[in-house]
C-alpha cells in the first residue's frame, strides 16, 4: 500500500533546490527540475525505470514524485537533487564526457558491453555519492537503507558489492547498508572498489575501466535486481545531444585494462603498470592530425546508442564521417578589403511583415507619416551596388560523384574513405560558398542524389553515406542532364570521380544510345571548371598507350588526353591525402574560383 500523499511535497522540493545547488558552489546554475506529479508526467519527460534522471542535452533534472513517495524518499529532497546536479557538474557533465566514459567501459567489459550504461550510472553514483556524504554532510547513506526496507525480492551479488563499496567508503559496519556480511570474495572487491573511487576521485575517466573490470565477473552471474533498476538516472542522459571526439581512440583506452589488483596506485604496490602505448594501428598513418587509430562507424554508433541516442544507422553515419572529417577542412576564407561591391542608398520601399525588423527606417516612416502602422507606413531603405576597386572571386561549385559499387566498404560499418574523402572535400566547398551536387552510384537504376546543386551539409552527407553494394554502371544520364542547358552565365563547376576502374562504365552509351564519350565532354566543357578523377588503381597508367592497351587504361589515358586529371591511389586511405590537398587547391582562401 502506497504511503499517503505528503502535504505540500511539491513546495519541499522546490524549496530544496536552491539548497542542492549550494552544495556544489554558489555559482552552480541549472534550469529548474522538473518536478512531476505522476508517472505518466514524468514518461513524457523520458523518465522511466528510476525515480530521477538527468537530460544532457538540455541541462535538465526530472524527479518522478510519485516513484519517490513510493519509495519513502520524500525527506531525502535535498541529497536527490544535489546527486543529480553532481551528475551534471562532476560526473559524467557532458554529453561529450558521458560518451568517452562509455567506450572505455565497454572496453572493460567484453561480452556484456549491453551492461556499460548501468556500470557507467553505478560508477558515477559512487564518485558524487562520496563526495556529498563526506564533504557536504549529506544522508546519503540513509537513502540506500530506505531503498533496503522497501525492496521485496533478494539482493543480488551486485548490489551487495555495490554497498559493500559505499560501507568501506564511509566506514559503515559490514552489512548495514545492504553489503554482504561473510561473502570473502565481496569484501575483497568492496575494498578495491572503494579505492577505485578514492584513488581515481580527480582522474575519475581513467579509474573507469578499472571498476568496470571489477564488476565484471559479478555481471556474468547475470542476476536482475529492481534495486539496480531504481538507481539508473543516467541511461537515457545523452538523448538528443551531440557528443564529440568520439571519432578516434585516445591514448588511455588502447592501453592495456588493468583489475585494480594489479594496478600499484590501488594496491600500493611499487611495480609500474603495462605500458600504456601499443602498436599503432592500420589507419594511424591515415590519421593525420585527428591523433591516433581511428574507430570504426558500427562502434561509434554502438557507443551512441549506449549513451541515450536514438539515432539509425544512417543518422550514425553522418556525424561520424562529418566528425572526421573536420580536422581536414580548409580554414574559413576571409574577404578581401575592400570589397568588390559597395552598396549606396537609392531610395524607399514599403516594409511588410515579414522582412527583417532591422531594415525598417524609422525616420522615414515617421516622417510620412506620425502614425506608425506597420506594413502600410513603414518604409525601408533600398541599396544598389555600386562597382568595388577589386575584382570579386566566386568559387567554384563541385558536382561530386562517389562509386557505391559491391566492391566498396559500407560506410555505416566500416570505414569507407571514399565517404571520407568525399565529405572532406564537398564540406571544404561548402566552407568556401560553394555549392554542391553529390551523386552516390551503383548498377543500373541505383544511384542517390541531392536536389541539385545545395548548400545542405546534411543532406550532401546523406547521400554520401548511402550504401547499395551492387554492380557497376555510371548514372550516364545524371551527367548528361546536369550540363545539357548550363550557359555560361551560370557558376563555373569542377567535375569530380572517386570510383576504381569502374569508372569507364562512364564512357559507355546511355539509354537513348548516345556516346558516353560526347557527354563527358560536353560535361567538361559546360562546366569550365575542370574534371578530376581519384581512382584506386593497382598500378598506375603508363605514361603513354602502348600498342597493345585494351579495356580500362586505353579508355583511362584517352580520357586523360580529353581533359580528366586522372589522380590514382593505391590504397584506399591515399584518398584521405588526395581530399586534403584537391580542397586546399581548389577552396583554400587565396585558391578559388576567378575574377567574375
Amino acid at each position: 500500500m502506497n504511503p499517503p500523499p505528503l502535504p505540500d511535497a511539491l513546495q519541499v522540493w522546490q524549496d530544496a533546490w536552491p539548497q542542492a545547488l549550494a552544495t556544489w558552489s554558489r555559482f552552480t546554475r541549472l534550469q529548474d527540475p522538473r518536478l512531476c506529479d505522476s508517472r505518466v508526467q514524468a514518461a513524457a519527460e523520458g523518465l522511466t525505470g528510476s525515480f530521477a534522471a538527468i537530460r544532457l542535452a538540455d541541462q535538465r533534472i526530472v524527479i518522478d514524485l510519485e516513484q519517490v513517495q513510493q519509495l519513502g524518499l520524500h525527506p531525502y529532497a535535498l541529497e536527490i537533487l544535489a546527486h543529480e546536479i553532481g551528475h551534471h557538474v562532476l560526473a559524467p557533465a557532458t554529453a561529450s564526457d558521458h560518451a568517452r566514459l562509455l567506450a572505455r567501459i565497454r572496453r572493460a567489459l567484453p561480452t556484456l558491453e549491453a551492461h556499460a550504461p548501468m556500470v557507467a550510472n553505478l560508477y558515477t553514483d559512487l564518485l558524487i555519492n562520496d563526495r556529498l556524504q563526506r564533504q557536504n554532510g549529506l544522508r546519503m547513506d540513509a537513502i540506500y537503507r530506505r531503498l533496503a526496507q522497501a525492496a521485496t525480492t533478494p539482493a543480488s551479488t551486485v548490489w551487495q558489492l555495490y554497498m559493500g563499496i559505499y560501507e568501506e567508503l564511509w566506514q559503515q559496519p559490514r552489512g548495514a547498508l545492504g553489503g554482504s556480511t561473510d561473502d570473502a570474495a565481496v569484501h575483497a572487491d568492496a575494498w578495491l572498489g572503494a579505492r577505485v573511487v578514492r584513488v581515481y576521485a580527480s582522474d575519475w575517466m581513467a579509474g573507469a575501466s578499472r571498476f568496470a573490470t571489477l564488476l565484471l565477473p559479478w555481471l556474468l552471474q547475470a542476476q536482475t535486481d529492481a534495486r539496480l533498476d531504481a538507481l539508473m538516472d543516467t541511461q537515457h542522459a545523452g538523448k538528443g545531444s551531440q557528443p564529440a571526439g568520439l571519432g578516434h581512440l585516445e591514448d588511455d583506452e588502447r592501453a592495456p585494462i588493468l583489475h585494480p589488483a594489479h594496478d600499484p596506485r590501488i594496491t600500493g604496490g611499487s611495480q609500474e603498470p603495462a605500458d600504456s602505448g601499443t602498436a599503432a594501428g592500420p589507419q594511424d598513418a591515415a590519421a593525420g592530425t585527428t591523433g591516433g587509430q581511428m574507430r570504426e562507424p558500427f562502434e561509434y554508433g554502438q557507443i551512441l546508442r549506449a549513451a541515450g541516442l536514438d539515432l539509425d544507422d544512417q543518422q550514425i553515419a553522418v556525424r561520424y564521417y562529418r566528425e572526421r572529417a573536420l580536422p581536414h577542412l580548409i580554414r574559413y576564407p576571409s574577404a578581401a578589403q575592400p570589397q568588390a561591391l559597395e552598396a549606396l542608398p537609392e531610395g524607399l520601399e514599403p516594409w511588410e511583415p515579414g522582412d527583417a525588423l532591422d531594415a525598417v527606417d524609422w525616420l522615414q516612416s515617421v516622417l510620412q507619416s506620425p502614425h506608425v502602422i506597420p506594413g502600410v507606413t513603414t518604409v525601408q531603405r533600398v541599396h544598389g551596388p555600386a562597382p568595388g576597386r577589386e575584382p570579386s572571386y566566386e568559387p567554384v561549385d563541385l558536382d561530386l560523384y562517389v562509386d557505391s559499387s559491391g566492391s566498396m566498404p559500407n560506410p555505416q560499418q566500416h570505414t569507407s574513405f571514399l565517404t571520407l574523402a568525399g565529405a572532406i572535400i564537398a564540406l571544404s566547398a561548402l566552407r568556401a560558398g560553394a555549392r554542391v551536387q553529390a551523386t552516390l552510384w551503383s548498377g543500373t537504376r541505383q544511384h542517390l542524389h541531392t536536389d541539385g546543386f545545395v548548400r545542405s551539409e546534411d543532406a550532401i552527407l546523406h547521400v554520401l553515406t548511402g550504401y547499395f553494394g551492387g554492380g557497376t554502371a555510371f548514372p550516364i544520364h545524371r551527367l548528361r542532364d546536369t550540363y545539357a542547358a548550363r550557359t555560361p552565365r551560370d557558376r563555373a563547376v569542377h567535375i569530380l570521380h572517386i570510383s576504381d576502374d569502374g569508372i569507364t562504365t562512364m564512357f559507355g552509351q546511355d539509354e537513348r544510345g548516345g556516346s558516353g564519350w560526347d557527354i563527358a565532354r560536353h560535361a567538361l566543357q559546360a562546366a569550365r571548371g575542370g574534371g578530376t578523377m581519384a581512382l584506386n588503381l593497382y598500378s598506375p597508367l603508363p605514361a603513354q598507350l602502348a600498342a597493345a592497351a585494351t579495356g580500362w587504361t586505353a579508355d583511362l589515358l584517352r580520357a586523360q588526353r580529353e581533359g580528366w586529371d586522372i589522380h590514382v591511389v593505391r590504397d584506399m586511405a591515399d584518398l584521405l591525402q588526395f581530399a586534403r590537398t584537391f580542397a586546399q587547391r581548389h577552396y583554400a582562401p587565396g585558391a578559388m574560383g576567378a575574377p567574375r
